[in-house]
């Protein structure tokens, strides 16, 4: 079956912007033009397009992906070099997701500090509020602030 740019875009939920702008950037040598220069995408592009769309969204800038399209288009003498790069950029993701897990622990722990905060009419509830007092999961947390200059 044969897409439109925008049939295309709808399929994987991004504008048609994305998909030109991509093919102008050199993304999509795999894609084939109509006599009247149109673009033409077909089911199997709906790979490389889900490859290119996850890259982009792990943070990865348009020269890297198209290195990593190029080494596609080239074959199986890449492979290596397409292991080590989604390797590389696995790491980074996961390490994202660290940071984001962390960042996400110390949002929940404001949330219950300031809940807390909230039912004692005032923030000064905590300065006097023993360890036991805050929950297991947020002992870490309130041990790693204390201390520090932090808006209450």
């Amino acid at each position: 079956m044969i897409y439109t740019v925008g049939e295309m875009a709808k399929k994987l939920n991004v504008a048609p912007s994305t998909l030109r702008y991509y093919d102008k950037e050199g993304l999509l040598p795999f894609v084939e033009r109509s006599g009247g220069g149109i673009r033409m995408f077909k089911d199997a592009d709906f790979e490389y397009l889900a490859v290119i769309e996850c890259l982009k969204q792990a943070g990865m800038v348009i020269k890297d992906i198209k290195v990593f399209i190029d080494w596609c288009i080239e074959g199986d003498s890449t492979i290596e070099q397409r292991l080590n790069f989604v390797d590389n950029q696995r790491r980074a993701v996961i390490k994202q997701i660290e940071q984001m897990q962390q960042t996400l622990k110390m949002l929940e722990y404001k949330h219950w500090y300031y809940e807390t905060a909230k039912k004692a009419g005032t923030c000064s509830v905590h300065s006097d509020m023993n360890e036991e007092a805050v929950p297991q999961e947020f002992r870490d947390v309130r041990e790693k602030v204390k201390g520090l200059p932090c808006v209450k």
